[in-house]
């Protein structure tokens, strides 16, 4: 009996081992045609499942966003992937939520956890210079017994607890200080009264059904909705210029430019 469940987390292992590679060769031929200077959140699973983009469309914001999360990532991971994760897009702002697997694990350290985070930001800084970095605080979870039922994530909220959460948030501030990055908690709202995630917006006491997500989206729609007009002004600019060098040069602006020209005194 025992062989034989062996055999079937084998297959299992497998199986999520391929889907990850999966992902990572989807990445490679999405981030070849993304548009530079964009958003882009990434992570593992907690921002994989993410529906931001639809999320946007449905608040009538007009943000481009990459979503560049891998399901069961932890930092080891993405110090590996950095190319497929963010460099690949050339973000101009960065939302990174990763290590939740970390501490999921059984041979959790918040040192390495820490170490490696310091390490993923430091090569951001090296490749992308003063790119917006916000570090999102680790979302909470539900260890309830009624909740958390499956062998699986039993085993992964032994130490994936609230406490360790907790002290790893504390740890993530912190590191945001030092590497000048902002630390960004979204968690308001998502917790009941003994500070568990919320039954109602929990799959099976660590991923959010999109109910939790919308809450997590109205915790961060001000800051989005500040980068969407940044993008504005910064469109604004360009037909502007493309405007004076058109006079300058004394050429006539066709429909497309006129469009341009239009939209940007017109938001």
């Amino acid at each position: 009996m025992e062989k034989n469940t062996n055999k079937a987390q084998d297959r299992m292992q497998q199986f999520f081992a391929g889907e990850k590679l999966k992902t990572l060769k989807r990445y490679q031929y999405l981030n070849k045609i993304a548009q530079k200077g964009k958003v882009l959140f990434t992570g593992s699973s907690l921002m994989e499942q993410f529906p931001v983009n639809e999320m946007l469309m449905t608040e009538n914001i007009p943000l481009t966003a990459y979503n560049r999360g891998i399901g069961g990532y932890t930092t080891d991971d993405m110090l590996e992937h950095m190319e497929e994760m963010i460099f690949g897009t050339e973000p101009s702002t960065i939302f990174i939520n990763i290590g939740t697997n970390d501490i999921g694990s059984s041979g959790y350290k918040l040192e390495h956890l820490i170490e490696n985070y310091e390490k993923i930001l430091q090569q951001i800084r090296e490749r992308l210079g003063n790119v917006k970095i916000y570090l999102i605080a680790y979302y909470p979870i539900n260890d309830a017994p009624d909740v958390a039922t499956l062998a699986w994530v039993k085993q992964v909220l032994a130490t994936r607890t609230i406490e360790n959460i907790n002290k790893a948030n504390q740890a993530v501030k912190e590191l945001a200080d030092k590497m000048n990055c902002e630390y960004i908690d979204l968690n308001v709202g998502l917790t009941d009264e003994n500070g568990r995630l919320k039954k109602e917006f929990t799959i099976e006491g660590i991923h959010m059904y999109p109910n939790g997500y919308r809450v997590v989206l109205e915790n961060l729609k001000s800051e989005l909705i500040r980068l969407n007009k940044y993008d504005e002004a910064e469109y604004a600019s360009m037909c502007q210029r493309i405007l004076g060098w058109a006079l300058i040069e004394k050429k006539s602006l066709d429909v497309t430019y006129f469009i341009f020209y239009y939209r940007a005194f017109n938001f």
